[in-house]
């Protein structure tokens, strides 16, 4: 398995997986899917302050990380949002772990200070995650989320890289 930075050549994929989780998971609170155009915006609005990566196996997109901006307010530029996603058939494979690794690299080369993490509640995989790569739990949202017919609360996780 290759992990390597994103390529505008990589939307497909990465819009592929993000979109699965978007009908079938509250990993997401998007309700519908996005678009690869709407995709290549987001893309765009990423940089060298705030990478996208990619999980590559046998030519194939497995999986993928992003630090975001937390906020548009000049006082957070040092502080980013982590989204990471892996392939359905994929999971439980090492996927996640090799890139939690390589986009916390990533983060701390880009000189981010604080990493921020919304998990829904019952992600306990992700959860777990989060933990073995020292992050910690620093509050709850509750029930601010609503998908699938139900209310639902957000964990948020932080790191601290320096």
């Amino acid at each position: 398995m290759i992990v390597r930075k994103a390529k505008m050549s990589d939307l497909k994929s990465i819009t592929e997986i993000y979109n699965d989780a978007v009908k079938n998971t509250v990993a997401t609170f998007d309700l519908k899917p996005r678009t690869v155009e709407e995709q290549k915006i987001w893309f765009k609005q990423h940089g060298s302050n705030n990478p996208i990566i990619v999980a590559e196996e046998n030519g194939v997109i497995v999986g993928w990380a992003a630090l975001s901006k937390y906020d548009t307010k000049q006082a957070y530029s040092k502080t980013v949002e982590l989204s990471l996603y892996v392939k359905k058939e994929n999971q439980g494979r090492g996927v996640g772990k090799k890139l939690m690794e390589r986009i916390l690299e990533e983060g701390k080369e880009a000189g981010v200070h604080v990493v921020l993490s919304r998990i829904t509640d019952g992600n306990k995989t992700s959860i777990n995650l989060h933990e073995k790569f020292g992050f910690r739990y620093v509050g709850i949202l509750e029930e601010v989320g609503f998908k699938f017919g139900r209310y639902l609360d957000v964990y948020i996780m932080e790191k601290i890289l320096d």
